[in-house]
């Protein structure tokens, strides 16, 4: 009660529900907005007063430095209990047939963009010998055809939280990993949307290559997260155990999806993965 944690990309989806289950349970929480109507949007759903729209965007440096002496500024020499990083988008779509452009914002919204608000506020951190929570998914332990660009950022996210959480240890900051499967949340329709341009977007021969299967793909995933019986309310409740335990864990897997997928990695050889996962690459209907 009364502790203080900052959740980035509450405009929506899983981060919105983190902020207000924190918010419900107790927590000051000061969530990541990257438009007013998102604040307001999520102002009517407190209930306990406790939540506070911060307006950031995290590839903006200039904005997580506003941000950043916001948050100091209210909290004076108490510190910062935990920091939530759950901002992120998901850019699908066959490796060949992404640009550049495309790939920088991937890992500049999920990668360099999140390893820069941790700077911003480490020293704040520090104070309170608080938690760094970091949001990847199942994606960061098997990468699947379709999402490789996805899967780098999660990869990426995944290592920096393994460095981080050694080069913390000293200083009483602790690092957590939550890794939440399919939901279904807003992100899946924005997949869905992205991934439909991009094909439309590529020229003749390429696109011809990949077109069917990976709007196959597209639609498989659709209805994977229909079936899906993991909430949102769950992923939620996982952030805050990572916040509250005694001794938090490393990891946080949310979903019997993301168990099987780091079950995988572990046990099986590459060629066996490869070979589940060549269907997925194979034109088919339905």
């Amino acid at each position: 009660m009364g502790r203080t944690v900052v959740v980035t990309g509450a405009s929506s989806g899983l981060g919105r529900h983190a902020a207000l289950h924190l918010e419900r349970i107790g927590f000051q929480v000061f969530a990541g907005v990257r438009a007013t109507a998102d604040g307001e949007r999520l102002l009517a759903g407190s209930s306990a007063g406790r939540l506070h729209p911060l307006r950031v965007d995290v590839t903006e440096p200039d904005q997580i430095r506003q941000a950043v002496d916001e948050v100091a500024g209210r909290l004076g020499d108490t510190g910062l209990w935990g920091l939530v990083n759950n901002a992120g988008v998901a850019q699908p779509g066959p490796l060949e047939c992404l640009s550049g452009e495309q790939l920088r914002r991937q890992l500049e919204t999920n990668v360099i963009g999140q390893v820069e608000t941790i700077q911003g506020y480490l020293p704040l951190l520090r104070a309170a010998r608080g938690r760094i929570v970091n949001v990847t998914s199942g994606l960061g332990r098997v990468a699947l055809p379709y999402l490789g660009a996805y899967a780098a950022a999660q990869f990426a996210k995944e290592a920096i939280s393994d460095s981080l959480r050694r080069e913390l240890r000293p200083f009483g900051v602790t690092v957590s990993v939550v890794q939440p499967g399919a939901i279904r949340t807003p992100i899946w329709a924005k997949i869905d949307r992205s991934g439909a341009e991009l094909i439309d977007g590529v020229p003749e021969p390429t696109a011809s290559l990949y077109r069917d299967p990976f709007r196959a793909f597209l639609r498989r995933n659709a209805r994977q997260v229909q079936r899906s019986r993991t909430t949102s309310q769950q992923y939620a409740r996982t952030v805050a155990r990572a916040l509250t335990a005694a001794r938090p864990r490393t990891r946080y897997p949310v979903g019997p999806d993301v168990r099987l997928a780091s079950l995988a990695a572990r046990l099986l050889p590459d060629s066996l993965i490869d070979r589940n996962l060549a269907a997925l690459v194979r034109p088919r209907d339905g």
